[in-house]
């Protein structure tokens, strides 16, 4: 007897939203780590500390992200971000660290994310053959509703590889630069920050009267008709007296 031709037909294949199982992920995968630190500190030179800091960062081959500075009644302070590679992040604290007396604040924390990273690329890998799969049946494909089909299926499957795919870049992102948050910040004494408070007092009183006289004409201006036509009661009341004075 010939042999039964194969079908092609889409209904016919095998199931293909079964996902294949999952690859086997090689399990000496490198330890993947996200650290990061907040760092605190009182000085005694802001532009000093930040030389320093300036330095540690060429040093390690960091860089600096966000540097914002500013002044409150007691202090003067200065906040920087920045970001290091992951190696590089120990020597980095080390440098910032050094003529530091003590830290008000020091967190350092250290993230495993090995176990999500292995998960996401199984994942990934999985989606990717189930996508290759769906590739395979569409070539035999012969219907349009078939193609339609399965074009559909297709471009969820690559939606998801594509979600996949941004979280392990993120992933790695984090793992390979560190994020590091420093402030530090100088005490003002107490008598220049009494002078500085004392003057911003004087001058904000100064302008408020200003504005409170500059209110008082605007609201005279505004009522002119008014005044206009006092003035001319008055002056008619004051005339029609004096003739009766007179007789």
């Amino acid at each position: 007897m010939p042999a039964k031709a194969e079908s092609v037909s889409y209904d016919r294949q095998a199931d293909p939203l079964q996902a294949p199982p999952p690859p086997k992920v090689d399990q000496q995968v490198e330890q993947k780590i996200i650290k990061e630190a907040t760092l605190k500190f009182e000085t005694d030179n802001l532009e000093n500390s930040f030389a320093q800091i300036q330095k540690a960062v060429a040093n390690s081959k960091a860089r600096i992200i966000n540097d914002s500075e500013g002044k409150d009644f007691a202090t003067l302070f200065r906040n920087l971000t920045i970001k290091v590679p992951s190696q590089n992040f120990d020597r980095f604290i080390n440098d910032v660290s050094k003529g530091v007396s003590y830290f008000e604040v020091k967190n350092i924390s250290a993230q495993d994310v090995t176990e999500q990273y292995i998960d996401l690329t199984s994942r990934l890998k999985t989606k990717k053959k189930l996508e290759e799969r769906y590739l395979e049946i569409l070539k035999k494909a012969n219907k349009v509703s078939e193609i339609l089909e399965i074009e559909e299926q297709i471009s969820t499957i690559r939606e998801e590889i594509e979600s996949k795919e941004g979280q392990l870049k993120y992933l790695e992102s984090r793992v390979s630069e560190s994020t590091i948050t420093i402030e530090f910040y100088k005490t003002i004494p107490e008598k220049e920050g009494v002078k500085i408070s004392y003057g911003s007092k004087l001058w904000s009183a100064i302008e408020s009267g200003f504005y409170t006289l500059s209110d008082l004409l605007l609201s005279l201006l505004s009522a002119w008709p008014f005044v206009i036509l006092f003035v001319v009661f008055a002056y008619f009341i004051r005339k029609r007296l004096k003739r009766r004075k007179k007789e």
